[in-house]
Parts: C-alpha cells; structure tokens; sequence
C-alpha cells in the first residue's frame, strides 16, 4: 500500500462492541433488549454501578467503586450474595462500561436507536475453561440472563 493509501477502519457502536468481544471470549454470552426509553435514562440506570448492578443482576449483593490503583483503572469491589468477592478493573463512560477480574468479565453497552435504546449485557469466565464452564451453565444462565433484562428494564422505568 501507498503511503497516501488510508489503513482500513472498522468502527463499532458500543453494543457491536460488546458482541465483538463476546465472539473473541470462550464461553462469553451476551444478552440484549430494545426498551422504550431515551438512552440517558438507560445509561443512567446501567452507570449507577454501586445503586443499580444489585438491584438487577440477582448474583451481586454489593459493588463498592475505589480509586485506581497506582497507574492503573478504576477499581470495583463486587461481592456476591454467597460472600464471593472479585475486585474489577472498571472502564466506564457513556454507553459502555467493561468490568475484568482476575475470573471474571462482565460489561454493558447501549445505544440510541429509532424506537428507544438498545441495552446489552455480557457475562464470562476468565479461566482456561470458561468456554466449557460458560457452555455447560448456559442451561441455567439463560433464563436468569432474561429475567435479569426484565428487572433492569423495570429499573429504568423506575427512574
């Protein structure tokens, strides 16, 4: 190629983002509604991680955010309703929000559309099985990843 010839650029909205990085995660699922309200009202409900992630999500009890560590993100402690904690390197801006620990990867994604927002969320295993783990447990996740959406959806309506 020329030098005044441009490199391809593929540019994704947050949601095809999210999927982009389930297609890349062994055993990463993403789940997705179109609900009926402007996107400051979906994002205002998704960003609240501390007030909003335990009212929807019915595995996390608690989320605590924490300054970055030195040179690093920002940090969210997160702790299960069996007592579990994960500590999450946090990126978190408008229509986008992507949690990594150490097992763990969680994110949402949302995007204003004609008819409403697009909202999605993705759930993985950071492990040498999360694909097989993720694959096995979908059975069970599957409907909890619904009423989840429902419950986030009934949150927005809320606010």
């Amino acid at each position: 190629m020329s030098a005044q010839t441009p490199w391809p650029v593929a540019a994704f909205d947050p949601v095809r983002s999210l999927h982009v990085i389930a297609a890349v995660t062994p055993g990463a699922a993403v789940r997705e509604a179109l609900l009926d309200a402007p996107f400051d009202q979906v994002w205002a409900a998704a960003a609240d991680l501390e007030g909003g992630l335990p009212r929807w999500l019915p595995d996390i009890r608690e989320v605590r955010l924490a300054a970055p560590r030195e040179g690093g993100r920002p940090q969210a402690l997160v702790i299960g309703r069996t007592g579990l904690r994960a500590r999450f390197d946090l990126e978190l801006e408008p229509g986008w929000c992507l949690m990594r620990s150490r097992f763990l990867l969680g994110g949402m994604a949302a995007r204003a559309e004609p008819e409403g927002t697009r909202f999605a969320f993705l759930g993985a295993f950071r492990t040498p099985a999360g694909g097989l783990l993720g694959r096995a447990l979908r059975p069970a996740t599957d409907p909890l990843a619904g009423r989840s959406l429902r419950r986030f959806a009934r949150l927005v309506r809320e606010r």
